[in-house]
């Protein structure tokens, strides 16, 4: 990993806070971002006369019985039935990442604390009675009807884990924060309402509109008419987690990294418990690599003409035979190919007989998928191919344009002083990609099919708007971007990502020589 890359983690991870308030825009009506309106929406403090909502907490989320005890703290959390196989998961993921350390890297030791060389996510702060996950911003996912248009699409409660023992000196100073974050995901419309997918789409595309903020808010979004009112018990069907793992500071034998733990539960109603599914398009490099029947069939599957079309609008749905139950996303990876991305390998030259997908596999499959009538706006070329397979993995998406391992850390509602104009609470990533969001909630709203297309997670669709121009969400300082001018022959998927005026595309280490791929800054080459 090139010796640059720490640097380059820290000025990706802050390139949005200068340009916070001009982020706060742009997720208008398609996030909840305000801090005091979280907390109410959490806590419900204030209580009105004909709104009796329990609100948003884990308890009501996640906890059927009823009760109204306040906060839930993890130590009852985990001791719900429903959470069972939860925990069971976590730990098994946790015992096996230290087993494939210590068969890897038996010279540096892991534990946690400070003293070891891999430090790990302390696991008794999970299960502590000390611990709970706070609401830290609510998400319009919508744009992901294609999945199930019955439903709508997604809205996706975000919350984060944090410390908290109750007193008010430690409240007012601000908890500390721990590093992951658990989504409960829910159907935006539920399979028995007779909402539209119009309907919902207006109600949250409304919220720019409000002039509310703070609890003010948080009451009229649940109200009659608001977006949150269609949020119902029955509509929640997955929780997502994410937490970093282990984290490695620089040292004479390695560079800084952090790996993130990526898993998935759906709700399984009979049972009443949330069970461990394959992780969305995480494809299993491990067994693909390891399996050549297994890796026959995904090659065949992934080249037909309509799988290869799908791909290349981002919309390819992989089956779960070709999936893992779990994603270690690596942080940071930079911008030449490692075996820290999750399709590393998977492409090769013709040459090589163990290759997964060759080159010359890839060009006439493409060439295939475009004479019955796909257009190729991203994926022209095999580096494009190849990216974009990395690119569709929940980890590798995780590992671009992220905060650490996050998108969305989140806000903190408990800070002395909340403010998300100051704590971007998303990444780039998130910020870039909210005019495609929007773009197809308006089509909804307004009874048109939605484009459910999307580009790179480097560099966002656009959709004709203009208010990414110039950021670094786009061709701004600090974008990612392509050289052009390296080896006289542009790649014609990514010849596109160019820089603003009076930036250059600045390529360092591995990347000058393999993807090009870099930063917009100041200067010349």
């Amino acid at each position: 990993m090139p010796r640059s890359l720490p640097l380059v983690a820290i000025l990706l991870c802050c390139l949005a806070l200068p340009r916070a308030g001009q982020a706060a825009a742009l997720e208008r009506g398609l996030a909840v971002t305000d801090p005091l309106a979280l907390r109410e929406l959490d806590l419900r403090e204030h209580r009105t006369a004909g709104l009796d909502a329990r609100g948003f907490g884990i308890r009501a989320i996640l906890d059927a019985s009823g009760t109204d005890d306040g906060p839930m703290r993890n130590d009852a959390l985990f001791a719900l039935p429903s959470m069972a196989p939860v925990r069971k998961a976590i730990d098994a993921e946790f015992d096996r990442y230290i087993a494939r350390h210590k068969a890897n890297l038996p010279k540096e030791s892991i534990g946690v604390g400070a003293s070891f060389d891999f430090q790990l996510f302390d696991r008794a702060a999970l299960y502590s009675g000390a611990t709970r996950f706070m609401l830290a911003g609510i998400v319009n996912r919508m744009d992901r009807a294609y999945v199930s248009p019955e439903t709508c699409g997604e809205i996706r409660l975000i919350y984060r884990l944090t410390r908290v023992d109750g007193t008010t000196a430690d409240v007012a100073a601000g908890p500390p924060r721990l590093p992951m974050t658990l989504n409960a995901v829910f159907h935006a419309k539920g399979r028995s309402s007779s909402v539209t997918c119009a309907e919902i789409a207006r109600r949250w595309l409304a919220i720019s509109d409000l002039s509310q903020s703070g609890a003010e808010l948080a009451l009229r979004l649940m109200a009659p008419g608001g977006p949150l009112e269609l949020l119902q018990p029955e509509n929640l069907f997955r929780i997502e987690t994410n937490l970093q793992i282990a984290h490695a500071p620089k040292s004479a034998v390695r560079d800084f990294r952090t790996d993130y733990l990526l898993k998935v539960f759906d709700y399984d109603k009979s049972s009443h418990v949330f069970d461990e599914v394959k992780l969305e398009d995480q494809i299993d490099r491990a067994r693909l690599l390891s399996d050549p029947v297994l890796a026959s069939a995904f090659r065949t599957w992934l080249l037909m003409p309509d799988h290869l079309a799908a791909l290349e609008r981002g919309t390819l749905i992989v089956p779960d035979e070709f999936l893992a139950s779990a994603a270690l996303a690596p942080t940071p990876v930079g911008f030449a190919p490692s075996d820290l991305q999750p399709a590393f390998g998977l492409v090769g030259p013709d040459d090589d007989a163990k290759a997964l997908f060759r080159k010359a596999d890839v060009v006439t499959a493409l060439e295939k998928a475009s004479s019955k009538g796909t257009a190729f706006r991203n994926i022209r070329s095999v580096a494009g191919f190849e990216r974009r397979l990395n690119d569709i993995t929940c980890a590798g998406c995780h590992q671009t344009r992220g905060i650490g391992g996050f998108h969305f850390p989140g806000v903190d509602w408990m800070a002395a002083k909340p403010d998300n104009s100051v704590v971007v609470p998303a990444s780039p990533h998130f910020f870039g990609d909210q005019a495609r969001r929007r773009d197809i909630l308006v089509a909804m709203r307004d009874g048109r099919a939605p484009d459910f297309s999307r580009g790179f997670s480097d560099r966002p669709q656009l959709r004709g708007s203009r208010e990414l121009a110039g950021t670094e969400y786009d061709n701004g300082w600090g974008a990612t971007c392509y050289d052009n001018g390296r080896d006289g022959t542009p790649d014609e998927s990514f010849r596109a990502w160019t820089c603003a005026k009076g930036l250059s595309c600045q390529v360092t280490g591995k990347a000058m020589t393999s993807s090009h791929i870099g930063m917009c800054f100041v200067g010349a080459r």
